[in-house]
């Protein structure tokens, strides 16, 4: 057995493309594959994601077998530093032992997956070793040719986001400093950006007059143009005329979003910029906690209370599938009670149309347990 001294590196491809490296003839190829078809940090967070699995398993990538994917599956999720073998832990959060959440498991069992299939599709293996699934007791009794899905091997929890509420929106607004900090905020809470999306916004890319903005750099290289509502772009002009540094425009990238102070004034703002601009608002308002995809939530998550259909926010929202937007629907209370409501006055109506010979009287019962009493009588 070969022990891999793995060492992610990054750098710059020949025709000067992000790359990231292991020191793995396999490994890489398939990074440099993702790197032409994945944006740089997904590429980052898959090598990543090999070199937690390759460590651990102490193997060559042609030594692997199913066994060691489950045992790994295993370590992650109790925060063990060896394989114990192929028990699959399925608790939604990390244990007290240090394990990393279901969701992460997931995203590195995916990570896996995708290199084997890599390696499948070149010849260089024959099989992959990542298991699809654990069969299901009817899938047993079924022939080979007719069994459907499996059970997934590790099972997360679909949790609703947290939104703040309009007092806790304005408290953080309230706390900001900066005409360009106030903008950047109103992108992600009134037009539902991502944070990658604000930070690459270019010149080019606004269109005051229609107050829409284009994205060109969307999740998964998607484009779209979004209204935006006003306030964002009374912000927005007023830290182009007052604050945007002239360095910006002499370096010559183009990004609306630049850094104020310090040695990188005029360069384009980073993430982590980004986040301390937030952190900082955060603790002068005495809020607890405040992310940017927790102000992308709280966005579509009032425009759909709002009335806003689910199919305009998935397009605001920049979603692929409408699946991930039908989340919006559980987060809006008004819409739930609305549903719900009519529902059940529709159910009482019903009920009250059934005794309109003999008025209800203290000792009747509720019309809606007499309806379902009924319903059970005829069983």
């Amino acid at each position: 057995m070969t022990v891999l001294d793995l060492r992610l590196t990054q750098g710059l491809t020949p025709s000067g493309l992000p790359a990231v490296r292991l020191g793995e003839p396999w490994l890489d190829a398939y990074l440099d594959f993702l790197t032409a078809r994945c944006r740089p940090n997904s590429v980052l967070a898959a090598g990543y994601d090999l070199k937690v699995f390759f460590t651990l398993i102490a193997k060559t990538p042609a030594e692997v077998t199913a066994a060691d994917v489950l045992g790994f599956i295993t370590a992650q999720r109790t925060g063990s530093a060896e394989v114990l073998g192929p028990v699959i832990a399925v608790v939604a959060d990390a244990d007290a032992a240090g394990g990393v959440s279901a969701r992460t498991v997931r995203r590195r069992l995916s990570s896996i997956n995708g290199f084997y299939t890599f390696l499948l599709a070149r010849g260089d293996i024959t099989a992959n070793p990542v298991p699809l699934g654990l069969p299901t007791r009817r899938e047993h009794d079924q022939p080979r040719s007719s069994r459907g899905s499996r059970t997934p091997l590790v099972r997360s929890p679909r949790t609703l986001p947290v939104i703040l509420n309009p007092d806790e929106a304005d408290a953080l607004t309230s706390a900001l400093r900066t005409h360009r900090d106030h903008a950047m905020v109103a992108a992600m809470l009134l037009g539902g950006l991502r944070r990658c999306e604000v930070l690459r916004l270019r010149l080019e890319d606004l269109n005051v007059g229609a107050r829409r903005v284009f994205i060109a750099e969307g999740k998964g290289g998607h484009q779209r143009q979004i209204p935006i509502f006003r306030r964002f772009f009374t912000h927005l002009g007023d830290y182009l005329s007052l604050e945007r540094p002239a360095e910006a425009d002499q370096l010559g990238h183009g990004h609306v979003f630049c850094v104020l102070k310090g040695p990188r004034r005029g360069h384009p703002l980073s993430a982590s910029g980004l986040d301390e601009v937030l952190d900082g608002a955060r603790r002068r308002a005495g809020l607890a906690h405040v992310t940017c995809h927790q102000l992308r939530h709280t966005c579509l998550t009032r425009l759909r209370e709002a009335g806003m259909a689910l199919e305009a926010i998935q397009a605001q929202a920049g979603h692929a599938s409408i699946e991930s937007t039908r989340i919006y629907l559980h987060l809006g209370d008004d819409w739930l009670a609305g549903q719900y409501r009519r529902a059940a006055e529709a159910i009482d109506a019903q009920a009250f149309a059934g005794h309109r010979t003999a008025p209800p009287t203290p000792e009747v019962i509720s019309p809606i347990t007499s309806t379902v009493m009924g319903l059970r009588g005829r069983r």
